[in-house]
């Protein structure tokens, strides 16, 4: 895989794979503690056959630990391209659902973006995604946001309520959450290392509160367990028909689509979906019956391999069929579909 040139891109790139390795080491050691010792294994993807870069993803892999995980670093470039503006993008992102319900999800973007002239920019995002309430690991992690963030908090975390909202369910995402986008203070040698500072931040809290979770709750009920499938029916809800990023990386290439789709749960509530039908504006419901239609039959169905790329096979479908409903996507300062968003798994 070629990689970018640019000096920024290289230090960028060596912070995303020290932050992939500082989580997984974490994800394997909880497997070692308290689960079967299965480490996360590595898959490979390649932008163009790897002329333009390409990623690395590590899946869990421990069932009775993760319900389903992924830490994911891409690169990508057009250093060759002169038609293109954009001259490197680099990023890591996770999103870990735990298969204990009482053990919160967790989903972390940090991505540098750099144009060919010099100018670039970082997107750092964070937020807690439980099934259960427990106000104790949203004040834990409330606590580390607003410590590690600084004078960025009150902003960050406004943006994120904008980001997660789901206008026709009437809540957010999760209940823990900021979002820092199109940030350059200038100093390059400052920024990264306040992104690094986030990513660990973020990881060492995530870690600790699932360690107190899988401890404490050793065990939980069928009801609870209920719970999380529909909270994770929502969280696939919010990725599918909400989220900016997800929607440029599947529409920019198919080249991922099942790292991309690394972010969505083992298994979803699929008449709870088609319960939302009702609520989606115009064109929306059309998608979300598409992302129904995808899904195998029944209750509670499972989210393949082969689901995935269907998943992401009838999102391109829409938007190429309306894009007019782009703008219906997340609020907030985000990168414009235009500009091509790098990872496209970052939900």
């Amino acid at each position: 895989m070629q990689r970018a040139s640019q000096q920024e891109a290289v230090r960028a790139y060596d912070l995303v794979t020290h932050l992939q390795h500082y989580f997984v080491s974490k994800l394997d050691d909880i497997s070692a503690e308290l689960g079967k010792d299965k480490v996360c294994e590595s898959v490979a993807w390649l932008r163009d056959e790897g002329k333009h870069g390409g990623g690395v993803r590590y899946e869990v892999r421990d069932e009775t630990v993760f319900d389903r995980g992924s830490v994911n670093i891409s690169q990508v470039h057009y250093e060759d391209n002169p038609a293109k503006k954009l001259g490197s993008a680099t990023a890591i992102s996770t999103i870990i659902h735990p298969a204990n319900p009482h053990a919160p999800s967790m989903h972390m973007h940090i991505s540098w973006t750099q144009m060919k002239e010099g100018s670039g920019y970082w997107r750092l995002m964070a937020d807690l995604n439980p099934s259960l309430k427990n106000d104790v690991f949203k004040r834990d992690f409330d606590m580390m946001l607003e410590r590690v963030t600084g004078e960025h908090y009150e902003s960050g975390v406004a943006q994120a309520e904008r980001y997660f909202y789901i206008p026709v369910l009437g809540r957010t995402r999760g209940v823990s959450h900021f979002y820092l986008e199109g940030y350059n203070s200038g100093s390059f040698d400052e920024d990264i290392a306040f992104a690094k500072r986030f990513g660990e931040a973020v990881i060492d809290a995530y870690i600790g509160i699932t360690l107190q979770a899988l401890q404490y709750y050793r065990t939980f009920t069928a009801e609870e367990k209920a719970q999380q499938v529909d909270y994770h029916t929502l969280y696939f809800f919010q990725v599918l028909t909400l989220d900016r990023g997800t929607t440029s990386g599947l529409l920019v290439h198919d080249q991922n689509d099942v790292g991309i789709m690394g972010s969505l749960p083992s298994h979803v509530n699929r008449p709870l979906l088609y319960s939302w039908l009702e609520k989606m504006p115009k064109p929306q419901d059309r998608l979300l019956l598409s992302l129904i239609d995808a899904l195998p039959e029944g209750k509670i169905v499972p989210v393949t391999t082969a689901v995935k790329k269907r998943l992401a096979e009838a999102v391109r479908k829409h938007y190429k069929a309306h894009p007019e409903a782009l703008s219906m996507q997340a609020s907030g300062e985000i990168i414009p579909p235009t500009v091509e968003n790098h990872t496209g798994d970052r939900a």
